[in-house]
């Protein structure tokens, strides 16, 4: 088996003069792998990737976050710094996460039922979980 290729062995590759040679990292790229399946990865991940359930409230918490948005409300002419946690839904699958935010409350629109920041933020009354006057 050692005889069969000592003829072709030693020979330098081609030159053309209409052709310049390849880089090595030209050649090496031609036998890179390559994404056969655009988006796999990205769908793997997203498939990975967790989620919170929504929380139901107790008659309790209900009750208490009631209240603290009666007092809220009271007192919106102030601008008054709460902490809220609150439910953001997932937009590609089921589920969500929690977010706490601090901030000053500018006023609460009820036509969309939000409170809204003075940083321009929006917070839904139906996804708070918790609400704290600071």
């Amino acid at each position: 088996m050692n005889g069969i290729c000592d003829d072709i062995k030693y020979l330098s590759r081609p030159r053309y003069d209409d052709f310049p040679p390849m880089s090595a990292a030209d050649r090496a790229a031609q036998f890179s792998p390559f994404a056969a399946l655009v988006g796999y990865g990205e769908a793997i991940a997203e498939t990975a990737r967790l989620t919170d359930s929504r929380s139901e409230l107790t008659e309790d918490e209900a009750n208490l976050l009631n209240a603290g948005l009666g007092r809220l409300l009271d007192i919106t002419d102030e601008r008054p710094e709460v902490r809220v946690t609150y439910f953001v839904p997932d937009k590609h699958k089921a589920g969500g996460r929690y977010i706490d935010k601090k901030g000053n409350v500018r006023i609460y629109d009820s036509y969309t039922g939000e409170l809204v920041f003075t940083d321009g933020a929006k917070v839904a009354i139906n996804d708070l979980l918790k609400l704290m006057i600071l």
